[in-house]
């Protein structure tokens, strides 16, 4: 990889930090989707220990890539996503990797592994990636939700979690933390 292909690569991903997704932080500003990836890196960073006969390199590797189509394309809600969005996220994935050639195969073969949620190591990305999502609306003022996040919260991502007891102790954790949210309304 050149300098000059990584200095390109860079100031597309970029707008990951200009670009923003449906939640909002705790201070009542929308969230940037870097802020979300940031988080969601830092979980499988520290919960390495939790899943040892994960690939936990692999399972950051996918918590980093996971939302860079997102750069071009913006985010969706996964409420809203259709197919036709999902396939222009994956075209965006692959016009970025087309940027650095040396990296692309490996790349592309990591986006495929993810998105595919076949192997263990892509279906705890996929888990985090749901619980991070709700962890955060659980933290934003309560007058940043839409009607349908008042019951959505209470069960988004259960079945990616329950895959796993520490994702689905989480989970649970969570979902009482969106019935106070909501109690206390």
């Amino acid at each position: 990889m050149s300098a000059k292909e990584f200095m390109d690569f860079l100031h597309i991903l970029e707008r990951l930090k200009c670009n923003t997704r449906h939640g909002w932080t705790s201070t009542g500003r929308r969230e940037s989707v870097a802020e979300h990836s940031f988080r969601l890196c830092a979980m499988a960073f520290l919960l390495r220990d939790e899943f040892p006969g994960l690939d936990m390199g692999k399972v950051l590797d996918m918590c980093i890539v996971h939302d860079w189509g997102e750069a071009m394309t913006g985010d969706i809600p996964s409420f809203l996503k259709t197919e036709a969005d999902e396939a222009a996220e994956t075209d965006a994935v692959g016009s970025l990797t087309a940027l650095l050639p040396d990296k692309k195969p490996q790349l592309d073969a990591l986006f495929a592994e993810l998105t595919a949620l076949e192997t263990p190591e892509a279906r705890l990305y996929k888990a985090l990636d749901r619980i991070e999502a709700v962890i955060q609306h659980n933290e934003a003022p309560l007058d940043t939700w839409i009607e349908l996040e008042r019951t959505l919260n209470l069960v988004y991502g259960e079945a990616d979690c329950a895959q796993f007891p520490f994702m689905a102790e989480l989970r649970k954790l969570a979902a009482e933390d969106t019935r106070e949210k909501l109690r206390a309304g």
